[in-house]
């Protein structure tokens, strides 16, 4: 079925951020410079946690795989980006494009679930800390991962498959800087209704249902924070989740209004700010809002500056 849409439409004109080629020098040094800055700042919290043992626990645990997936998530899209800027053709193949959006679609999912997992590991070692060890025992937070990878991998996967049924026989040109779901589905010269009725759906569920997870574990945090008498103990409790929050905000924020829409009042233009924001911006900011709020960050940096030193 792929072979047969490729010999329909074998490519894709990729039109990127901008077509002014006055811009596209500076943008290209702005994305390069934010996607190294991701990597490294990535890296280096995963390399930190590692090497300190004080940080091996369900909580750093999740968050170095949050850095992990922060470097794919990023890493399925601004390379091709980079690439398409300095091509004069911008082409993509059919298949490199439907890669792309399996990529996109399944690291951004993973996130989201990760995102899910950490808020409910915050809720246990702050409501239930008698029962932390037990609820939060390695097996089970590694069980809580792997299920977060496969679930998310399946959906994507879903969703190439669908886009691989349909036929591409009109313009072939995507007013986007990668290859999304939507600006996929308005090129479909078939019967996108199955494609649609997934994306919105399925997709919303799988957006919300984290949400909804962090809400809640939020709310029950947020109350028994509340009944602590003394003030500097309701400080000291709720600041270790202060950077989560802000993550939070800023990925699930910009994602909802990009996506929880019908297809009918997209508008690729007017969402591309926002889609830079938690494709590019967020995972680039999550090292620096955790470990500059963050005093056991801060020592396992601290130590890892001295061993490279």
């Amino acid at each position: 079925m792929l072979r047969e849409n490729q010999s329909h439409m074998p490519e894709f004109l990729l039109l990127g951020l901008t077509s002014d080629p006055k811009q596209q020098g500076w943008l290209f040094a702005s994305f390069l410079a934010t996607y190294l800055v991701n990597v490294a700042g990535n890296s280096v919290i995963i390399a930190a946690i590692q090497r300190d043992a004080r940080l091996h626990t369900p909580m750093y645990f999740l968050l170095s795989s949050l850095s992990l997936v922060d470097i794919c998530f990023t890493s399925a899209i601004v390379p091709r980006m980079l690439a398409n800027m300095l091509s004069k053709s911008k082409k993509v193949p059919f298949a490199q494009c439907l890669t792309q959006m399996c990529f996109f679609v399944a690291f951004g999912i993973t996130d989201s679930f990760l995102l899910a997992v950490m808020a409910v590991d915050r809720y246990t070692a702050i409501c239930n800390p008698l029962l932390y060890s037990m609820t939060m025992s390695p097996r089970r937070y590694l069980l809580l991962v792997m299920v977060s990878w496969v679930l998310s991998h399946l959906h994507s996967l879903t969703h190439m498959i669908l886009m691989a049924r349909l036929s591409f026989c009109g313009p072939n040109v995507i007013h986007h800087f990668f290859c999304d779901v939507q600006p996929l589905l308005t090129l479909s010269c078939s019967d996108t209704s199955i494609n649609e009725l997934l994306a919105f759906t399925e997709g919303s569920f799988v957006i919300m249902s984290p949400f909804a997870l962090i809400t809640v574990s939020y709310i029950f945090i947020t109350h028994a924070v509340l009944r602590v008498r003394s003030e500097r103990g309701r400080y000291k409790v709720f600041s270790t989740c202060r950077s989560y929050l802000i993550v939070v905000a800023l990925f699930y924020g910009t994602i909802i209004f990009v996506y929880i829409h019908p297809s009918s009042t997209y508008s690729v233009t007017k969402d591309h700010v926002v889609t830079v924001i938690y494709t590019v911006v967020t995972p680039m900011l999550n090292p620096f809002i955790y470990s500059l709020r963050n005093k056991d960050m801060k020592q396992a940096l601290k130590k890892l500056l001295r061993r490279v030193e």
